[in-house]
């Protein structure tokens, strides 16, 4: 018996490959397959299921084109309907692979279909448990994104989620190893580990959601405290899980089309094609296409990408440093975007070599903005998250998170300048390219953001004016 879990920092997601004696079983893979397939081809082994946690919210699966290609059936826990042909297993249920077995255990509460799923090693012991999003290290999956499919509130489902917790998970033996679907930076969770593996004596011990003599009610107010709105792409993916979706090599050859810097301005008009730059933050503000939006691919890529455009059907054309075509429409697909009409051959050098019409961004260094801060009349917005902002920031600084841009980006008066940062200048730079593609231009974004500002002597402070907080 091997078991592998297969990481992707991007997304902080956890996929699980395992093999027993010939035959394998993959659990919640990534959207895009034919690394998997030359794992099995490699291995010399027979994929004889694939399982699914539950219909994830926060990522595209890619269980559909897995089991084309394989003829290996996807398994769902129990109240699992599916737009293709999938088995809603029932609790309890078992399925053999090789010499071992995976026990099926409903542990709804996450969402109704959510299940973690048990593996028997070859000597009859409880050895590892792929818990989904219903436990995480160090926390336990939110339960408010199924409010509306399950009908009921985020309090009931929390109610239905203690019990699976303490009814199935914790009565398990504690050297039962747990592989949970998400680590830190997912949204699927608020307080999770940087660690992707524990076992379940030590989460027992250390998880708050598992406290010894935690009463219900303690539970649901405390799993539910602190909940951020969902992304808004997150039911979008849910319904793409469902229902099934493009195949990825489709969505990949649209994506790897260049087009022809001549042709690009016209492309984008006539699709109405947003105009994505991947690159990092200190090339783009120095110059880009107008009107382009950048989120670089050398960070939380994806996931900001599904929160600031929201809408997967968004046509798209990609800006990306030559040789990072792929890298950026595979990770686009990952969360659901796949009209992805092309790239800009020869990327941003291209355009500029053709003597078309450059922007950039107003970027000054910390150490510039501490000659220019004025206590008393410069305004600063800071789009850190509010724990960041918590933590410390300057003093009388707004905190506007990236994360609600699309709100607040109404209240900015257009004749008042203000400074923008975050903590290293990503997030930032996301901001200024939104703020400018919408007509704003009265601001200067500081370079290296709050990590750069804390060496400066410009005052700060960790005390929060809830005026000066967005809510």
């Amino acid at each position: 018996m091997k078991i592998e879990q297969i990481y992707t920092g991007c997304l902080a997601q956890g996929a699980y490959y395992i093999t027993s004696n010939g035959e394998a079983a993959i659990i919640d893979p990534l959207r895009e397959i034919q690394p998997y397939l030359d794992r099995l081809e490699r291995d010399k082994v027979q994929l004889k299921y694939i399982f699914e946690t539950h219909f994830h919210a926060d990522f595209v699966s890619g269980h559909v084109d897995l089991s084309k290609e394989t003829q290996a059936p996807i398994v769902y826990g129990p109240n699992a309907t599916c737009k293709f042909d999938c088995v809603s297993a029932k609790d309890g249920q078992e399925f053999k692979i090789g010499n071992i077995i995976i026990k099926v255990l409903h542990t709804p509460g996450h969402t109704m279909e959510s299940t973690s799923f048990l593996l028997i090693d070859e000597n009859g012991k409880d050895h590892a448990l792929f818990s989904g999003d219903t436990l995480f290290i160090g926390d336990v999956g939110r339960p408010d994104l199924a409010q509306k499919a399950a009908g009921m509130t985020q309090d009931q489902l929390a109610g239905i989620l203690f019990h699976s917790l303490r009814d199935k998970i914790m009565p398990l033996p504690d050297d039962v190893i747990v592989y949970p679907a998400h680590g830190a930076g997912s949204a699927c969770g608020k307080n999770m580990s940087k660690e992707t593996v524990s076992t379940i004596g030590n989460q027992k011990a250390t998880n708050y959601a598992l406290r010894a003599n935690m009463t219900e009610a303690e539970f649901i107010t405390e799993v539910t405290d602190g909940l951020l709105p969902p992304p808004a792409y997150f039911g979008m993916n849910v319904a793409m899980n469902k229902g099934g979706y493009e195949s990825f090599e489709s969505v990949l050859n649209n994506g790897m089309k260049a087009i022809d810097v001549k042709e690009f301005e016209a492309v984008a008009e006539e699709t109405g094609a947003l105009i994505l730059d991947t690159r990092n933050n200190s090339d783009f503000s120095k110059g880009f296409i107008p009107q382009s939006v950048n989120i670089g691919i050398n960070g939380d890529f994806a996931p900001w990408v599904g929160t600031l455009i929201a809408d997967v059907k968004q046509p798209i054309i990609l800006v990306t440093e030559i040789g990072l075509e792929e890298e950026a429409v595979t990770r686009l697909s990952r969360v659901g975007f796949d009209a992805i009409i092309g790239h800009l051959d020869g990327g941003f050098k291209a355009w500029e070599k053709a003597g078309f019409e450059v922007d950039s961004v107003n970027r000054i260094s910390a150490e510039q903005f501490s000659k220019e801060f004025k206590p008393e009349d410069s305004k600063v917005i800071d789009i850190r998250k509010e724990t960041e902002y918590s933590a410390e920031h300057i003093d009388n600084a707004y905190n506007k998170p990236l994360a609600y841009i699309n709100d607040w980006v109404k209240d900015i008066n257009t004749n008042e300048h203000f400074y923008l940062h975050c903590a290293g200048g990503y997030r930032s730079m996301i901001a200024a390219s939104i703020l400018q593609a919408r007509g704003f231009r009265n601001f200067t974004e500081i370079e290296g953001g709050f990590g750069a500002i804390a060496n400066t002597n410009i005052p700060k402070s960790d005390f929060v004016c809830q005026s000066k907080v967005l809510k």
